[in-house]
């Protein structure tokens, strides 16, 4: 009985410390320090509306958009709440055929050449926000013919919106598909 007293007066101890104090703390510091990042990296509009995540992907279909990365989350795609990978590996062929429809789809959008594998297949998290330069510039055709611009044009606005390496060696260049969507409107209206 004399070794369940400390244990409990720890449980309680330790419940305020790492479960109050701490996390109180660290937020606090957060907020002050890195508020951008610290409320989740929110783009807003002109209206000062939230209208995504510089961290989150989003669905976009039309073809006038870039598309970003194919999500395998459940419910629906891009779900935040439900975070995670298909887990179906390449001898899958349930995966295979997802893979293959998905191919098929770019073909019939007129992507000629090889397609990279991130407009196929999905992120592990499923809500990966960012393409690489290649399947950003793969898309470019289908969209100058929907949008009446020059390739030239599109071609700059993905270099431009294409980030390098962080730190110059982690990672490889990205483009983040809601930035990149959202220059695209300001720019062809």
């Amino acid at each position: 009985m004399k070794d369940i007293r400390p244990a409990i007066l720890m449980l309680i101890v330790f419940t305020i410390i790492c479960g109050g104090i701490y996390p109180a703390v660290v937020t606090g510091f957060a907020n002050s320090v890195f508020p951008k990042q610290a409320k989740g990296s929110l783009i807003v509009d002109k209206s000062n509306r939230e209208i995504g995540s510089d961290l989150i992907g989003q669905p976009f279909s039309r073809p006038q958009y870039f598309w970003p990365r194919p999500s395998a989350t459940t419910d629906f795609g891009y779900n935040p709440a439900g975070s995670g990978g298909s887990n179906a590996g390449p001898t899958n062929p349930d995966y295979l055929k997802t893979v293959m429809d998905r191919v098929k789809a770019l073909r019939d959008t007129g992507v000629i050449g090889s397609v990279p594998a991130d407009l196929v297949q999905a992120s592990a998290s499923g809500l990966d926000p960012d393409i690489t330069p290649e399947a950003a510039m793969v898309q470019v055709p289908r969209i100058a013919g929907m949008r009446g611009m020059s390739e030239d044009a599109l071609k700059k606005l993905v270099a431009d919106h294409t980030e390098g390496r962080q730190f110059s060696i982690l990672g490889a260049p990205r483009v983040n598909v809601l930035a990149l969507n959202l220059k695209l409107d300001t720019v062809s209206r």
